[in-house]
């Protein structure tokens, strides 16, 4: 069979299973059983796709997904995370448009520990955008930085899609999560610099209003009992990665413990925010092997049916420039985030992206970086983007779609900013991952 036809048969398997409603996982499970018995020989094909799949399970690289899930839960249930909110907040002062700062700063800290945007851009909107909006501020200014906040989820560490992504591809995990954080430092600062602008040309946009000044001494108490405890988790997880002293996995392992540790010194640990932290990360976790069995057995009928060594080779002999490859790359990557949610569109798309960017002399954990950033910008692009579907239900009522768009729009350019300057200055994004080796 040609090439073209073998991947045409295994991805209209998939599309036909999700298209009866079958859950993304159970689909390629199923996809993937009838392409073994076509392409590697009835059962015996079969009792091979389950021992691959099996194998591909028993990595220690995906260790650090349930304890990350797992940290993020903790951070949620026990309250941390509203606690440093509030300290944020607090410490901003009157600075004219502070909650939309609060709004990046905060929230990069609660996506960045939970992983999920959806659940950041669920809880976050339900809590912040009917407390702005009864301040005066105007919708851009609330729903925007909250949607803005999920592209520094994915790449900032720790990042549970960041590690998934990561063990799918066969790229490093601790470069990879390293790699981020100078990109996701850039992204906020131009989340910043977008409220800075929009404040000066709207001065209506977020209205000051009076609020009971915080003595100094009261500032450093909130920062030193309300704001660095919780940084800390952040910060030595990533030290221990940047200096070799721990794996990824072992990493992840002191993060949840740290939070564990600081939710009881806190006295906010009870015995159902725990039991609670545990099933949330369990369910995600599973969902997560579950997709990690489907994705290898995928990888390995689209190598076995020649598949993915046809569409490389079909797609490098045009005469395009690799810039370019990436940019038809980055297009499909924005189409499928329409109406695909991100970890499907990574089932689909790594196994055949990440070996044609290798054979395009890309580096893989840059390249890593610019699909996570592009899984994240679909998520909110218009009109069918998840999150903006998301917000939607947890806006006030009256809340149009029209405006949730237009707020949308300047946080989606500084993501596209992002990915042009990462394009340009690749270094953005290996310097910290080159200083591991």
């Amino acid at each position: 069979m040609e090439w073209y036809f073998a991947l045409a048969f295994l991805l209209s398997l998939i599309l036909i299973f999700m298209a009866i409603g079958t859950p993304i996982a159970l689909a390629f499970l199923a996809a993937n059983v009838i392409g073994a018995w076509h392409f590697m020989g009835g059962q015996t094909g079969i009792l091979q796709m389950l021992n691959n799949g099996f194998g591909a399970l028993s990595s220690f690289n995906l260790v650090p997904i349930p304890l990350f899930l797992l940290m993020g839960e903790l951070f949620f249930r026990t309250g941390l995370g509203m606690k440093m909110f509030n300290a944020i907040d607090q410490l901003m002062g009157k600075v004219p448009g502070r909650l939309s700062y609060v709004t990046v700063v905060g929230g990069t800290a609660f996506s960045t520990l939970s992983g999920s945007s959806m659940g950041s851009t669920a809880l976050m909107g339900s809590l912040l955008v009917p407390e702005m909006e009864r301040r005066g501020y105007k919708k851009k200014m609330a729903i925007g930085p909250i949607l803005g906040t999920g592209g520094l989820a994915i790449i900032i560490p720790p990042s549970a899609l960041a590690v998934l992504l990561a063990t799918l591809a066969k790229v490093d995990i601790g470069a990879l999560l390293i790699a981020g954080i100078l990109p996701g430092l850039t992204l906020a600062g131009f989340y910043i610099a977008t409220i800075f602008i929009q404040t000066k040309l709207d001065l209506q946009a977020a209205p000051n209003y009076e609020l009971e000044p915080v003595p100094l001494s009261a500032k450093l108490k909130l920062i030193v009992t309300d704001i660095l405890p919780m940084l800390s988790v952040m910060v030595i997880i990533v030290t221990l990665m940047l200096i070799g002293f721990a794996t990824p996995s072992e990493a992840a392992a002191f993060g949840a413990l740290g939070v564990i540790i600081l939710a009881f010194i806190f006295r906010c640990m009870t015995w159902e925010a725990f039991k609670l932290s545990v099933t949330g990360a369990l369910k995600v976790t599973l969902m997560a092997y579950l997709i990690v069995f489907g994705s290898a057995t995928f990888s390995q009928l689209l190598g076995f049916s020649g598949a993915s060594g046809g569409l490389i080779g079909w797609a490098t002999s045009f005469d395009l420039s690799p810039i370019l490859m990436l940019l038809a790359m980055f297009a499909v990557l924005l189409v499928l985030g329409t109406f695909m949610e991100q970890i499907s569109i990574m089932m689909l798309t790594v196994p055949i992206f990440f070996p044609l960017a290798q054979a395009l002399g890309f580096d893989l954990v840059w390249f890593g970086i610019v699909v996570l950033l592009a899984l994240e910008i679909s998520f909110s692009t218009p009109p069918l983007g998840l999150l903006l579907f998301v917000m939607k239900g947890v806006a006030p009522a009256g809340t149009t779609m029209r405006e949730i768009y237009s707020a949308a729009i300047p946080y989606i350019l500084c993501s596209m900013l992002l990915v042009a300057v990462l394009i340009v200055f690749p270094g953005l994004a290996t310097w910290l991952p080159s200083m591991l080796q």
